[in-house]
């Protein structure tokens, strides 16, 4: 049945009310309801069961010109991370939808801390009971108890969320593990170009009513009114064909595993079907500001195109919705001098290649024993006693770790060395190193050789900002923050913390930055992973098993885990125990 809106009341963002002329007031969220308008025709249909003057969140379906404005945006997803070989390694399950509850927002106020571009001390204000606000970044202790979220500092009364969460959690595992902020587009752009600016450049490649009117406090000022009517005012002229993507945070342990793109796919879908964030016309163009792309391909990989540098030097990205919107981008980037140069490309990668080894590893019947005495003579009185009644008064230990071993080592492959705890994939390991066999002999060519052996070989972590350690090896600031990156440090406000102020799974990772950052023809890595938890330590041998022969690294690692043999996806697998090697391609 059609309705016209008569009135509209925002309290929170999660919660506001419509009032029908001549039908039920409807609860949703705050974000649905400023966007509604009074005069607006609505379609409205009860769900079963649905009576009395007030509906509530599940009571019904909104509609306005066929497009659905409640229930809000909803998607489940499957997300399968493949491997250089399998097709999927593992997946996640993930439930991306519009931000409804209050709790929504306080995930996306803590995921907030972790934006690039977040320039608060605190990300968020919150209402205290007595009518105070407070500035905080999780929900405040106030006076009278607790706080509730009354905005995300940087957000406008225009912007819309979405929420990315984890279906299949493990207990430890956050529940919402991304956001992405959705925002009509900026009501002004200029173009930086060389010796100058270029005047609203959008406007040149776009047609206006695209863009405009937009959200726009300018020339409405509050002249005795609240502010509050003012920003609702700007909200009710919003009439635009774009949309443009303000904030995609996703949670630093999961960037790696490629969900920024996955919920920016979803944000392009949601403008699509429902043509938020006013849903008055249909979207024809999702765009970007992004200082971030620079260092990050993500919006590349979902699609978006470089445009050009806005006045003050931040790139712009755009994606076409419709074949308009596709047309007048190629065209830009075919007929524009500038944007000829770069082709709608932004992001390369800037860790480079590696001259690589000239040739294999070989191990020519090689063994290796080690020899120790153990003595009393330095031991405690009481100790000595007691290992005297069981007889263990001096021994010579002869252990023959390897014997007769026989390996080859390709270049760019990659090798897992298989075993149980003292078997001797430490000693192989060290071998390929510098260490010197009781016989036969290790052949090898020159190369530049990174190892982690603890107590042998160690990198200096230094202690300077992770960032400035990895660059000051790479010599590139910009291939430092790709490559910390890569090996699952990726929030940038880390990058500012010293070694000794990490975690000790975040210092292994970073102890993998620096070998990295030294450009190894061969690197060696022992007990990879022994400190990260299952899931990151897959994520991060799925990150170095691609880094390694995208870049013509020999990879050689050890480990015992099932998760890092998977996402490793080895090219061979050197079994070793009981002295003897053997080893088999990926099956």
């Amino acid at each position: 049945m059609n309705y016209r809106v008569a009135a509209r009341r925002v309290y929170w963002r999660w919660f506001g009310e419509v009032d029908l002329a001549g039908g039920p007031t409807l609860r949703m969220s705050g974000d649905a309801a400023r966007w509604l308008r009074p005069g607006d025709v609505v379609r409205l249909r009860p769900r079963a069961g649905a009576s009395g003057s007030v509906f509530e969140f599940d009571d019904y379906v909104l509609e306005r010109e066929g497009r659905v404005l409640w229930p809000l945006w909803d998607r489940e997803v499957q997300h399968p991370r493949g491997g250089v070989y399998a097709k999927e390694l593992y997946a996640y399950r993930l439930r991306i939808r519009e931000a409804r509850y209050e709790q929504d927002y306080e995930a996306i106020a803590a995921l907030e801390q972790y934006h690039y571009a977040s320039d608060h001390d605190a990300v968020a204000v919150w209402r205290c009971p007595d009518g105070s606000r407070r500035y905080a970044n999780s929900k405040p202790r106030c006076d009278r108890g607790e706080g509730r979220l009354l905005e995300i500092r940087g957000s406008t009364p225009a912007s819309r969320f979405l929420v990315m969460e984890l279906v299949d959690r493990l207990p430890f595992e956050p529940e919402v593990v991304g956001y992405l902020r959705l925002d009509p587009p900026l009501p002004a752009m200029h173009r930086r170009v060389p010796g100058g600016v270029e005047p609203r450049i959008r406007e040149r490649v776009f047609p206006e009513d695209w863009i405009h009117p937009t959200f726009d406090l300018k020339g409405l000022q509050p002249r005795g009114r609240l502010w509050e009517e003012v920003a609702q005012e700007a909200l009710d002229r919003v009439d635009v064909a774009a949309a443009r993507v303000a904030r995609v945070v996703v949670h630093p342990d999961y960037r790696a595993d490629g969900l920024g793109v996955r919920l920016l796919r979803a944000a392009l879908e949601w403008v699509q079907e429902r043509a938020v964030p006013d849903a008055r016309r249909d979207k024809r163009l999702v765009c970007t500001v992004a200082m971030m792309a620079r260092y990050h391909p993500f919006f590349e990989r979902a699609g978006f195109r470089y445009l050009w540098d806005t006045a003050s030097g931040r790139p712009v990205l755009a994606y076409p919705l419709d074949d308009r919107a596709a047309t007048r981008i190629r065209r830009f980037l075919q007929t524009d001098p500038l944007a000829q140069e770069h082709g709608g490309r932004l992001y390369r990668s800037r860790y480079p290649k590696v001259s690589g080894l000239a040739g294999p590893v070989v191990f020519r019947g090689v063994d290796k024993a080690y020899v120790s005495v153990l003595d009393l003579d330095a031991l405690a009185p009481e100790v000595r006693r007691l290992l005297e009644a069981f007889g263990a008064v001096r021994r010579r230990v002869e252990r023959q770790v390897l014997r007769g071993v026989k390996l080859r080592i390709e270049p760019g492959g990659v090798y897992l060395l298989w075993g149980a705890s003292g078997a001797g994939k430490t000693t192989l390991l060290r071998l390929l190193w510098d260490e010197l066999p009781d016989a036969g002999w290790v052949d090898g060519p020159e190369g530049r050789v990174e190892a982690y052996l603890p107590g042998v070989a160690e990198p200096d972590l230094g202690d300077e900002a992770i960032l400035e350690r990895v660059a000051r090896r790479l010599q590139d600031v910009a291939a430092a923050a790709e490559l910390l990156a890569r090996v699952g440090l990726a929030d940038a406000i880390l990058w500012r913390a010293r070694p000794d102020q990490l975690s000790t799974g975040q210092r292994e990772r970073l102890r993998l930055a620096v070998l990295l950052a030294g450009r190894p023809d061969l690197l060696i890595v022992d007990e990879f992973a022994a400190h990260l938890d299952g899931a990151n330590a897959r994520r991060v041998a799925r990150a170095l098993s691609k880094l390694a022969r995208e870049a013509g690294i020999t990879l050689v690692i050890s480990s015992h885990r099932e998760e890092v043999r998977q996402a490793l996806e080895p090219d061979r697998i050197v079994y070793v125990g009981y002295g003897s090697v053997w080893s088999e391609p990926r099956t």
